[in-house]
């Protein structure tokens, strides 16, 4: 009896620290879930333009004659001109950067766009091109911003990005969120910047993530959510299940097949 009462605890205890190992915290931010309000810095992040992106950009003024020469000229894709004559879609043609940074812009030749934010490249052809035309609309936009989201998440796969300014949370939400199985601390980002593969893991769980510099994501950001303990478990149960039901039935082929053969030779 005082053996079992000794043995007791200790396996609840054993238990208790096996089950909370396994334990993956859903909630975000859990350091100011309970903090009714606060402030947090905000970082003002834009997208650098790299060699390699495509940008869509766009000019228009009152005078649509004059900035036609500062546009490239639309195409028609050829499905959409198979189908003579209806409903006609016309495609921007998109300006791909080189790899020395630069792109050839119609009546400007070459620019130097590398290092640039969208925001900035708009402002300078707005300044160039106002030498010639009167209050000049200049869009920039990247055609070619997308990031991967993998593991853990509801709906793995490529997003592509809309807008010029893309977070870590705002492609989590794009992956309809990390599953309960997710390591919310171990949140793995890889990034090609300067020639080089970056990596960093990032904890969700810490409102510290919202001022890292990898909070806001760029052109091919790759994101890799960990599974937990539990999953992990059950992936190698389900391994070691299928192999022994392969094992199983492989078995009792090579029975069947013996059997056979002692039904034939014992008939003969």
């Amino acid at each position: 009896m005082r053996l079992r009462k000794l043995l007791l605890p200790s396996l609840l205890l054993v238990l208790a620290t096996s089950c909370n190992n396994n334990k993956t915290v859903l909630p975000y931010f859990t350091d100011i879930v309970e903090i009714k309000e606060g402030e947090l810095p905000v970082q003002d992040y834009r997208p650098e333009i790299k060699p390699d992106d495509e940008l869509i950009i766009t000019v228009s003024s009152e005078n649509p004659q004059v900035t036609s020469a500062y546009n490239l000229p639309a195409y028609i894709p050829p499905s959409a001109s198979s189908n003579a004559g209806v409903n006609t879609q016309f495609m921007l043609e998109t300006y791909r950067v080189d790899s020395k940074g630069d792109i050839n812009f119609p009546q400007l030749g070459t620019i130097h766009v590398a290092g640039m934010t969208v925001e900035g490249l708009r402002d300078y052809l707005t300044k160039r091109i106002s030498a010639d035309v009167e209050n000049p609309d200049v869009t920039v936009k990247l055609a070619d911003f997308t990031v991967a989201v993998a593991g853990e998440v509801v709906r793995p796969g490529r997003v592509a990005v809309k807008g010029n300014r893309f977070s870590l949370l705002d492609a989590l939400a794009a992956a309809g969120d990390l599953t309960p199985y997710g390591e919310r601390n171990n949140v793995l980002l890889i990034r090609e910047e300067g020639g080089e593969r970056k990596y960093v893991h990032l904890d969700l769980n810490s409102s510290e993530t919202l001022k890292s510099p990898y909070f806001y994501l760029r052109q091919n950001d790759y994101i890799y959510v960990s599974p937990n303990k539990v999953r992990q478990s059950n992936s190698k149960y389900d391994q070691n299940n299928a192999y022994k039901l392969s094992m199983t039935s492989t078995i009792v082929s090579a029975a069947s097949v013996v059997a056979s053969l002692v039904i034939a030779l014992t008939v003969k």
